[in-house]
């Protein structure tokens, strides 16, 4: 029995909604750009509304609480120690990566990443003046595994300087071990590249599972790691436009702080900050209970690509609310698939070609969503593709 009612359906045509907005026709159901149609928890509603009643909307400043609030989040959670110092506020996740490129790397420099991959870190190294290898990720039996023989080869490289790495993985939902990322973290040791590591998904995962943090593996080498969060996926407040960078090297964080103003994106919304600080203290039975619903949405998917469509596979959701489903046996590349869907079933998925998937077939599905609303996809999709 679920305290928050995550099937509840809000409407969210008309505003100014990315995901429902987009596109005219409104008869669409959107299961693509990663936001969630579940409403915010008590505490950030209440927070967030708070601010708005008092009808005067200035500029803001970043408090105590604030970073009080990502320094119990952390520990409490994930058994990290963080220093108020170490963290730099920012808007998005998104163009902090791109400020700590270009804060650590030199035009021409290489990032390594590992693909599919979120489709925004191919602008982020594009626009930085570095150039993407892609360290692609083996799939087997709906299996995904790192190849470290690959990846250490692109370490090799004397151009070789950033590894841009997703923790979760986005899009295949990956949880990465404890083992892996010890290894990862070894090959980069040897071979003196930087890690950034994405951790954005980091708390969309089972209840029963666990979510390592990079941070917490060899303390030594955390004067090359810079990672970055955000509350915008876990708590569905992306629209409140805050992140923030953990940097404990002293010159490495005076860099990249330099660079984030330099981009102008060192100012934060003060209803995000608001919302940041609800959410990570006052939120965790929420998100406890987020994370079952998502996985009783992965078993609708599941169990109705079993039963329809037996030759479709959908990997496994380690973490993220989102299902990367191996649709190959339809006999269409991916960017046909998504125009299909669209077209006869008026579902909006994501194209496996926009993460540069090694292989064909692939859609992104969003699981964020009411089950009435998956479901009621699912049923289109049969019907298109019977």
């Amino acid at each position: 029995m679920y305290k928050y009612n995550f099937d509840e359906v809000i409407d969210r045509h008309n505003t100014f909604s990315d995901k429902w907005d987009i596109l005219d026709d409104k008869d669409v159901i959107p299961l693509w750009v990663a936001d969630m149609d579940f409403k915010a928890a008590p505490a950030i509603y209440e927070a967030v509304n708070f601010m708005a009643s008092q009808g005067v909307y200035g500029y803001g400043f970043v408090p105590d609480a604030y970073y009080e609030a990502i320094v119990s989040f952390h520990k409490r959670h994930y058994n990290e120690d963080l220093k108020k110092d170490w963290i730099i506020p920012t808007p998005a996740v998104v163009p902090a990566i791109s400020a700590i490129l270009q804060a650590i790397t030199l035009p021409g420099d290489e990032v390594i990443t590992q693909t599919p991959a979120y489709n925004c870190f191919f602008s982020c190294i594009k626009n930085s003046g570095c150039v993407l290898v892609e360290n692609k990720i083996i799939c087997k039996d709906s299996k995904f595994t790192l190849d470290f023989e690959s990846l250490e080869e692109q370490l090799k490289s004397s151009k070789a300087r950033v590894l841009l790495f997703c923790n979760p993985q986005n899009p295949t939902g990956r949880l990465w071990t404890k083992e892996e990322l010890i290894k990862v973290l070894e090959l980069c040791r040897k071979h003196n590249v930087y890690v950034i590591s994405d951790e954005i998904h980091c708390d969309i995962h089972p209840n029963d599972s666990v979510f390592t943090a990079f941070r917490t593996l060899d303390e030594s080498f955390n004067d090359r790691l810079i990672t970055v969060r955000s509350g915008s996926k876990s708590f569905n407040i992306a629209g409140l436009k805050n992140a923030y960078i953990v940097c404990s090297n002293d010159e490495l964080r005076e860099r990249i702080d330099r660079q984030v103003n330099i981009n102008e994106v060192c100012d934060v919304d003060p209803f995000g900050v608001a919302a940041l600080i609800a959410a990570y203290t006052k939120c965790d039975d929420w998100l406890y209970e987020l994370n079952d619903y998502i996985q009783e949405n992965y078993k609708i998917l599941k169990d109705f690509f079993k039963e329809n469509f037996p030759d479709v596979k959908v990997a496994k959701l380690e973490s993220t609310y989102l299902a990367w489903v191996d649709c190959s046996c339809f006999k269409l590349s991916s960017d046909k698939l998504k125009e299909k869907l669209l077209k006869d079933a008026k579902i909006f998925v994501n194209s496996g070609n926009s993460y540069l998937s090694p292989d064909e077939g692939f859609i992104r599905i969003n699981l964020g969503c009411t089950k009435a609303t998956l479901n009621e996809a699912l049923r289109r999709f049969k019907e298109a593709m019977k």
